[in-house]
């Protein structure tokens, strides 16, 4: 999971959640002390992170020997804290996935009044869909379809009047809203779903593309092309669909922004003029009067990832849960280093989360008071591969999404050292953030808000999936004022991090890895959690949340 630099701390205002207080309100009061200070620590924090990043556990990628390492690990450890089998028994949960591991053609020809040739993955990276073994792009028709957005609620649809069937499709990353100093357009620099290159990819293929090319931009993707270059001759898992019809491209995948200028130009078009008018009501998509031919082979491969699933049932209301999560798996074994390092580990991402459920855990069991309400903690799959295990989760949930109170999501939690700030991720959204800030406060820190909402980090971990079924989620990032350096220190160290860490094989436990920011802020989530297990409010979504709608209709408080 990819994390934007946080360094604007605006201190949220508090508030209090809706609902009955007096009940609830004194039996937090009456919780003893020793439970209010229970806490996730450094040591057993350190204990798991260092051991699911470790070489042994082969970078945790799904279907590998490093999955079952990874599973038989969280098991060992569940067991020895007293954790019960979440999943009828099982702390396993089935998600069957179709693995797909596509080779490009090193070359893909453009061809046009004169033709050109681009190199992967230097000028392109495209990966298989389907499942054929051998998929060919023979001068297939270029179309440029804007943000390739259907959007009714914005009166927006991109592919009106638009044939694209067979054809090959080519989109900005990004929403409308971001190039508009209008913040009431889409939602302004803050993206929406639709501006996720995920949707970007369904949508096309919705409307019967054979293709999908997105433009890469740095800042509204919020990450460089190096980072889609990993996903170059490597494995893309998928949910297995068989027997389901669903519309998938042939071809996915993304050009660059110069590569994007040489098709433009070739097609007698200024890119940045076009890329201007797709962000303005009325824009009608076009064909580019260019060819392009490439060609993949795809090997396929059916099988069974899982998530991890363990609880701490609850003493009085155990059908409502509160729901912990976090992704076990990253991207196993790949291309070397210049250390000659081809593991990666990530330990920021996100042995960093899975070792903070575990901790987390830890502190729930050191109470002497259990929990009212079930406290689940969900380890999912293939989150990197976009979000499955989550996905699945969500598709047979253990507890209903009537009787799921919140979702705790942990993401890549601070490598740095402590920190004065902690990022909200979606601010505005539920009325678990009123939760967060008040035990901020308690211990002298503040909520800041995420400086890069264009972004869209809320729409890039496994809440989303919770988010999706109406279910209040609460998703925190990296604080950049740092309690020794300052913010400008603090700063710098994020930025390394994503420059020359982030998905690499030095994203490992070492010298630098620090554990007592991420351990500061396991405990803010901790005592959210407990608030929320031995109370009976039922936090809500905030007027304006696009995700309220979808709990009211079913929620009958």
């Amino acid at each position: 999971m990819f994390k934007r630099i946080h360094i604007w701390a605006i201190p949220l205002s508090l508030s209090l959640l809706s609902g009955c207080q007096s009940s609830s309100s004194k039996k937090e009061a009456a919780t003893s002390a020793s439970d209010t200070n229970a806490a996730v620590t450094q040591e057993s924090y350190k204990q798991y992170v260092t051991a699911l990043a470790a070489d042994d556990m082969e970078g945790r990628k799904p279907f590998t020997n490093g999955e079952k390492k990874t599973l038989a690990y969280l098991e060992k450890e569940a067991r020895a804290l007293g954790l019960e089998p979440g999943n009828e028994g099982s702390f396993l949960q089935e998600v069957p996935m179709v693995e797909i591991t596509s080779s490009p053609a090193p070359t893909m020809t453009v061809k046009g009044k004169q033709a050109m040739e681009l190199k992967g993955p230097d000028d392109y990276v495209i990966w298989a869909r389907r499942t054929e073994e051998n998929v060919s792009i023979k001068d297939s028709e270029l179309v440029f379809a804007g943000f390739g957005i259907v959007a009714p609620e914005y009166n927006w649809d991109d592919y009106a009047g638009l044939n694209v069937k067979d054809k090959v499709v080519v989109v900005l990353v990004s929403d409308p809203g971001f190039y508009s100093a209008d913040t009431t357009f889409f939602k302004g620099r803050t993206m929406t779903y639709y501006g996720r290159w995920t949707y970007k990819l369904e949508e096309a293929a919705r409307q019967g593309a054979k293709g999908c090319l997105i433009v890469h931009a740095t800042e509204p993707a919020g990450y460089g092309f190096q980072v889609v270059q990993n996903n170059w001759k490597t494995s893309k898992f998928y949910l297995d669909t068989r027997g389901k019809e669903t519309n998938k491209c042939a071809m996915e995948g993304w050009i660059t922004t110069p590569v994007a200028e040489k098709l433009f130009t070739a097609a007698g078009k200024n890119f940045q003029t076009e890329l201007q008018r797709a962000a303005k009501p009325g824009f009608k998509g076009n064909s580019l009067g260019l060819t392009v031919s490439t060609s993949l082979n795809a090997k396929v491969r059916y099988d069974k990832s899982f998530n991890f699933i363990a609880k701490i049932t609850g003493s009085k209301r155990p059908d409502e849960a509160i729901v912990y999560s976090g992704h076990w798996d990253h991207l196993g074994i790949g291309k070397k280093d210049a250390q000659n390092d081809s593991i990666y580990n990530g330990a920021a991402d996100n042995a960093s989360g899975t070792a903070g459920l575990l901790a987390v855990a830890k502190a729930f069991q050191s109470q002497s008071q259990k929990p009212d309400r079930t406290v689940v903690f969900l380890s999912v799959t293939a989150e990197e591969q976009g979000l499955l295990g989550s996905a699945q989760y969500a598709e047979k949930p253990v507890f209903p999404k009537e009787k799921t109170v919140a979702n705790l999501n942990m993401d890549m939690l601070n490598p740095f050292g402590e920190t004065k700030d902690i990022v909200l991720i979606g601010m505005g959204q539920s009325e678990l953030e009123d939760i967060l800030s008040e035990e901020a406060k308690k211990v002298g820190r503040y909520l800041a808000r995420d400086p890069n909402p264009e972004a869209g980090l809320y729409y890039r971990s496994d809440h989303f999936n919770f988010a999706k079924m109406g279910v209040p989620a609460l998703f925190t990032g990296m604080g950049t004022d740092h309690v020794q350096l300052g913010k400008a220190e603090g700063k710098k160290l994020l930025e390394n991090f994503t420059a020359n860490i982030y998905h690499k094989p030095n994203d490992e436990v070492n010298a630098a890895f620090k554990m007592d920011g991420a351990v500061a802020d396991l405990q803010l989530l901790f005592q959210v959690g407990r608030r929320l297990a031995t109370s009976e409010k039922w936090p809500n979504w905030k007027t304006g949340s696009e995700f309220k709608a979808v709990r009211d209709a079913y929620m009958k408080r």
